[in-house]
């Protein structure tokens, strides 16, 4: 059985909010607004920021990768575990120098980008480093086997450097 860290935030259910969906979302929005709008995060002391554009339903494009998936930006998808989990990663990266978490540095489409891995709960963080800051780019759950043994290689491979 995996023991949860006191830092990490309960999932947020749709159950909270009657099984609706527009609350669910308002409220899922009300969260990262918090967490990442209303105060003035960082990762290991440098600035974190978010991906503002594009705005959609008045919505930045961040919130939008933090609850969503697929690869074309208008044709994403919403996942019910990604909107579950939307107050988890600004704990992970405010605990990212905790041994629990792993974290790597990789480059995706030749951009540097940060990998932070709560490995005993499935769950990757992933920013886009900046010249003067870093960039909350996505967040997701990693369930697929063959994906795990990828990010498990990229650390190990990461760590020997």
């Amino acid at each position: 059985m995996t023991i949860k860290p006191d830092w990490l935030p309960p999932l947020v259910l749709l159950a909270t909010y009657g099984g609706e969906c527009k609350k669910y979302l308002t409220a899922l929005y009300a969260f990262f607004k918090q967490d990442f709008i209303d105060s003035q995060p960082s990762f290991r002391g440098t600035k974190l920021a978010h991906k503002r554009l594009p705005v959609i339903d008045g919505k930045e494009a961040t919130f939008w990768h933090l609850i969503s998936e697929g690869d074309v930006e208008q044709d994403r998808l919403p996942d019910m575990r990604r909107w579950e989990r939307i107050r988890w990663p600004r704990p992970i990266i405010e605990h990212s120098d905790e041994g629990i978490i792993k974290i790597w540095e990789n480059e995706r489409k030749g951009q540097k980008r940060l990998c932070l891995w709560l490995e005993n709960h499935d769950y990757l963080v992933i920013l886009a480093v900046r010249k003067a800051y870093v960039l909350l780019w996505t967040a997701y759950l990693v369930t697929e086997p063959h994906r795990k043994r990828k990010l498990m290689k990229e650390y190990e491979e990461y760590k020997k450097s």
